[in-house]
């Protein structure tokens, strides 16, 4: 097993080189950079523009109109730029990091990358770290607990289908799993808080936020309530359409092992049907779904809180990429690329391991893989 896993750890580096390069060249060709979106707020085409920007902008930008062939209008080759002094352009490009070649800045980017060093926020002034870490109990609130909610619910479920399997149980649950997982988990959040949170019917739930503005000032118990208080809406709109698969998983794989020969075998020694389901069949079937866990969780965490958050008003890590993107905040965007593209490579490592301990019988080395 030692060996495979180094081996993994070793496949980890070109996975994770080959999905920095890609998405590196995508962002080259892509309109509307950093210097692009610095000027279109500076010209009035975009938002009020950062104060760092705006302090650059009153030590280059020009009185009044630029003069004959002096703007950086039609030779910076930047949309909107005129009536810009050159030189700003030059010093915005330098501030980015966009007056060296493509190819060197990646190798440079990477150079950092290594120790972790993701560097500076364009338009928040501050470290990508910082950022991150501060958005980071959000998602990871978000994260966990449907993730939990999840596999708390559809397990059993699925266990209950499978036994029942073809009866009317079986098919009414099947037709309500898919029906919430045909619904988007956007519109399910937006039904919840027209009915629970105020829009139309009940006021149960707050509408923002992952706590409330006063929580420090509450004792921990009351702290305790307030969190789950605030989160339970969004959790439930984040889970509902992680049931149907995982619960359909649970099901198809208890049906594959109670159709299994040692299966038979188990009830012709007499053994009860709880005994059989859970000492023999149980450990088996839940291979599949205990181990997928990790890479369960990394999905939900980083791939479908976007909107959640958005609709919700929780700052978390779905909204600081998004924000980042429409500004091409590049720091953030490769950092948190980076970072979660490594975190899901090791978490796929972690379910490999997991199946190991699950089933011992399995041994990815004698496998070649």
């Amino acid at each position: 097993m030692l060996a495979y896993v180094i081996r993994r750890l070793l496949l980890i580096v070109p996975t994770l080189l080959g999905i920095m390069i890609i998405n590196f060249a995508i962002v080259q060709v892509v309109p509307g950079g950093p210097v692009e979106q610095a000027i279109a707020k500076l010209t009035g085409q975009g938002v009020a523009a950062t104060s760092r920007v705006t302090r650059d902008a009153g030590d280059f930008a020009p009185s009044g109109p630029a003069r004959g062939g002096e703007t950086g209008g039609g030779q910076s080759g930047y949309r909107g730029a005129q009536g810009l002094d050159p030189e700003f352009i030059k010093s915005l490009e330098k501030q980015y990091g966009l007056d060296k070649p493509a190819g060197e800045r990646f190798l440079l980017m990477m150079k950092n990358y290594i120790t972790f060093d993701f560097g500076e926020s364009y338009f928040r002034g501050r470290p990508v770290v910082d950022l991150v870490i501060e958005k980071m109990p959000v998602s990871i609130s978000l994260g966990v607990w449907t993730t939990l909610l999840t596999y708390l619910i559809s397990i059993p479920l699925g266990i209950a289908k499978a036994r029942r399997d073809g009866t009317p149980f079986d098919v009414w649950t099947s037709g309500v799993i898919i029906v919430g997982y045909a619904v988007p988990s956007f519109l399910f959040a937006v039904l919840l808080i027209i009915v629970f949170a105020g829009g139309t019917y009940l006021d149960w739930f707050p509408l923002r936020g992952l706590v409330s503005d006063n929580w420090e000032t509450f004792s921990w118990p009351h702290r305790i309530v307030d969190y789950f208080w605030h989160i339970t809406l969004p959790v439930i709109a984040m889970s509902i359409g992680g049931f149907a698969t995982l619960t359909m998983l649970t099901k198809n794989s208890f049906l594959d092992q109670i159709n299994q020969q040692y299966v038979v075998t188990a009830r012709s020694k007499g053994l009860t049907e709880r005994r059989v389901l859970y000492g023999h069949v149980f450990r088996n079937a839940m291979l599949l779904v205990i181990a997928g866990f990790p890479s369960a969780f990394v999905s939900i965490l980083f791939t479908s809180s976007l909107l959640i958050e958005v609709i919700f008003s929780l700052n978390g890590l779905g909204q600081l990429g998004f924000e980042a993107a429409l500004n091409r905040d590049y720091p953030i965007m490769f950092g948190t690329l980076f970072f979660f593209s490594l975190l899901g490579l090791l978490m796929k490592l972690i379910g490999d391991i997991t199946y190991t301990l699950v089933d011992p019988r399995i041994d990815f080395e004698r496998r070649g893989v």
